[in-house]
């Protein structure tokens, strides 16, 4: 093999098609743009959405749902991940050291995934009903 005999596989380039190029290309006059209209112009076309006039879907259908922007500042937490910390005491200042949420936290809560045995006092954390139960009969506390 030479650097001269190098080309791209069969089939794997193809000419652009040049179009307004005479009777003879079959792509001449109208360029297959076809007569008049506004499709037919330079430039001429409509915007993403647009129906001719008629009341477009994205406005008939009605506006639905929010998300809330303070979503980013809330985090939970599971027993498991309580149990595996190993904390006798925990607040938001532990699990930001332990990683368990981000640095941007603001609002805590527990839920009721896994299992916990260790006593464990939350403070300036939520938790789910059933969560407070587990942490409850495992001997600690939520305040």
């Amino acid at each position: 093999m030479e650097l001269n005999g190098i080309k791209p596989a069969d089939g794997a380039k193809h000419y652009k098609r040049r179009v307004g190029r005479g009777i003879g290309s079959g792509l001449g006059k109208t360029a297959g743009r076809g007569h008049k209209g506004q499709k037919s112009r330079s430039g001429g076309y409509h915007k993403v959405g647009f129906e001719g006039g008629q009341m477009p879907m994205q406005r008939r259908l009605p506006k639905r749902g929010f998300k809330s922007h303070l979503l980013k500042y809330n985090a939970e937490v599971t027993l498991t991940s309580l149990e595996v910390l190993g904390a006798a005491e925990v607040d938001l200042l532990t699990l930001k050291q332990a990683g368990l949420v981000s640095q941007m936290i603001k609002v805590v809560k527990v839920i009721k995934t896994g299992e916990l045995t260790k006593a464990v006092k939350l403070t300036g954390i939520g938790a789910t009903a059933a969560a407070k139960l587990a942490i409850e009969a495992a001997g600690g506390s939520v305040a």
